[in-house]
């Protein structure tokens, strides 16, 4: 029986979507446009943080070694560094392997070739490339580094040379979390308002509807379940459009981010992700077309 009811709730509640016209069609843009803002603040916060990290993975501190120190002590030196708990990684390059990077750097330009030339030997010193777990403790590392048993047989730390850029970027990053999760707070709440006084309208032109249904006993889950129904039917449409014009907007960030993005484009990071993200704003539209619906149709439950 209860089944029954339920499937007649569904079946007047689709009715009501399709037979609405253009409220139907007011309601779904309004919840559509609301989806989308939420969605594009979601999704330039991830983008900051993709580029965020692929910037980071960018930053090091190079300790550079004078050319008498021989490659054994650096790399004792680098088994060293890698026990410290700041440190995420090291890696070593040679003079040699230093060389070999420049000249390609410069595209075997003949000027820096004749120049290497006349020098007559490597100008070029074996470093260390250290990263950290995150930017606040390439200080940390440097401090250890300036301390250390093996100070003397360091040449120079490039770390004064990156502390600014590690500072902003660890202060746009923290800047970054704190507005998008502002904005977010700020947009779903804009969001449920907008679409709930939408919704409202759309419930207002059928009051005479709930009030005959009130007379003849109807009882208020069963009066308020089609107005459900409905609402979940506009949050499955708005998502449907939301998701579609999600992805072309993506596409068209893409070449805006080129070459910024680690693992590929930009593009490429959220179609991997495309379910999770469809699933993520499906639910959104069907919570939002609930509530809307549930909240807006209680004034006309009451007796």
């Amino acid at each position: 029986m209860k089944g029954l009811k339920l499937w007649r709730t569904f079946q007047e509640g689709a009715r009501n979507y399709t037979r609405n016209g253009w409220l139907t069609v007011a309601t779904v843009v309004v919840m559509t446009l609301s989806l989308f803002i939420v969605s594009m603040t979601m999704i330039l916060g991830v983008t900051t943080g993709l580029i965020l990290d692929s910037l980071r993975d960018k930053i090091n501190i190079s300790v550079s070694f004078n050319p008498e120190v021989p490659e054994e002590s650096i790399l004792s030196i680098k088994q060293s560094l890698e026990k410290y708990k700041e440190v995420a990684a090291v890696k070593y390059i040679s003079r040699d392997q230093a060389l070999s990077d420049f000249i390609s750097m410069g595209g075997n330009d003949p000027v820096i070739t004749q120049a290497l030339e006349e020098i007559g030997e490597n100008p070029l010193l074996a470093s260390l490339n250290i990263k950290a777990h995150s930017p606040e403790q390439y200080d940390i590392i440097a401090q250890a580094l300036n301390q250390s048993a093996f100070k003397e047989d360091i040449s120079r730390i490039n770390y004064e040379k990156n502390r600014t850029a590690i500072e902003r970027l660890d202060n746009i990053n923290k800047m970054t979390r704190k507005v998008g999760l502002v904005l977010g707070i700020v947009f779903i709440s804009i969001s449920f308002l907008i679409t709930f006084n939408t919704i409202r309208i759309n419930m207002h032109s059928r009051r005479n509807e709930f009030e005959i249904m009130r007379l003849v006993g109807a009882s208020n889950t069963y009066v308020r379940m089609p107005s459900v129904f409905e609402g979940i039917f506009y949050g499955v449409t708005a998502a449907l459009v939301t998701i579609a014009l999600v992805f072309v907007s993506i596409r068209l960030m893409t070449p805006l981010t080129e070459g910024v993005i680690a693992d590929g484009t930009l593009f490429q990071y959220y179609s991997s992700h495309f379910f999770k993200i469809a699933l993520s704003i499906t639910g959104l539209g069907i919570l939002l077309g609930i509530l809307g619906g549930f909240v807006a149709v209680r004034k006309y439950l009451k007796v």
